[in-house]
């Protein structure tokens, strides 16, 4: 029997002749290295199909070339070999590579007065894009943080004021009853609001970075908040973690204007987008800042 040759459909000339932006797949499940650790990964691969005469690309080549990402540690350079591939798979039909991986980077994170700690997940989407020689790496980093409103506060000071007016105005002040009384129920009748808050980190980086900083971004984005969620607590963690909520009130945009100052600091950055969500207790909505910043641009500091 003669084997027959299988059909190549995509080989064929289109009937409709136009070039296409994108072309690819997405949703494709794969082990990746970040610092050394495997984790479970999604990713989105195509190209250009500049070659408006073709009908299709050849998807099988690009899943084959994200093969590279299974046993490296990612790296910018390899998000470019990768990239790389898919256009020399693709020779005379496309000049841009585009590939976007999406994961839960675990970090421990070491509790704030006591020897505990625990696992956070981090969700983060690597970006990378070869357009015309030209490579492009971008993270974007979820960061989940507690924001206590600045005038929530205020108004619940001012009721404690009032309370100790009510309680103490006809007496004579003792130390061991102001004591007592600060530490009752009846002392402090009212608590400002505080809700859990995210912080969606867009950075793109320089062209010349060796490496993905996503941890040291991490990093750097939750010093500047002061009040990151916390894993594994004691009691003494808890109250250390309301201190730092009552010093760092903080509007939705008071923390974006510490993330884009914290954040430009870093020499690894080009650019940075920025939303912080505050999605409030006292309100059925949310509270929503923006900010960017572009290095070198003209008007930014």
């Amino acid at each position: 029997m003669n084997a027959l040759t299988l059909p190549d459909i995509a080989a064929q000339a289109s009937r409709q002749a136009l070039p296409l932006d994108w072309v690819g797949m997405c949703g494709i499940a794969l082990p990746i290295l970040i610092d050394g650790q495997r984790l479970s990964a999604k990713a989105d691969a195509g190209v250009s199909l500049d070659d408006g005469e073709a009908r299709g690309i050849h998807m099988s080549r690009l899943y084959l070339a994200l093969e590279m990402l299974e046993q490296q540690d990612l790296q910018p350079a390899l998000l470019r070999q990768v990239l790389q591939r898919f256009l020399d798979s693709h020779e005379g039909l496309s000049s841009s590579a585009y590939l976007r991986i999406h994961t839960d980077l675990l970090l421990k994170r070491p509790a704030l007065v006591s020897p505990l700690s625990g696992w956070k997940t981090y969700p983060v989407t690597i970006e990378a894009r070869l357009e015309k020689q030209m490579f492009h790496v971008e993270l974007k980093i979820d960061v989940t943080y507690s924001s206590t409103c600045p005038c929530s506060a205020a108004l619940a000071r001012q009721l404690i004021q009032q309370q100790f007016v009510d309680h103490f105005g006809n007496k004579s002040l003792q130390h061991e009853d102001v004591l007592a009384w600060l530490g009752s129920a009846n002392g402090i009748v009212a608590t400002p609001h505080s809700q859990r808050s995210s912080a969606l980190l867009q950075v793109h980086l320089q062209p010349d970075v060796q490496a993905l900083p996503l941890t040291a971004l991490i990093d750097q984005a939750e010093a500047a908040l002061g009040t990151a969620v916390q894993t594994a607590v004691k009691r003494a963690d808890e109250q250390a973690f309301a201190l730092a909520n009552g010093q760092n009130l903080m509007f939705c945009e008071d923390a974006a204007r510490r993330l884009n100052l914290a954040l430009k600091r870093s020499d690894a950055v080009q650019a940075i987008q920025l939303k912080v969500i505050h999605a409030e207790s006292l309100h059925a909505h949310d509270a929503v800042a923006e900010s960017h910043w572009t290095r070198g641009a003209s008007g930014t500091p």
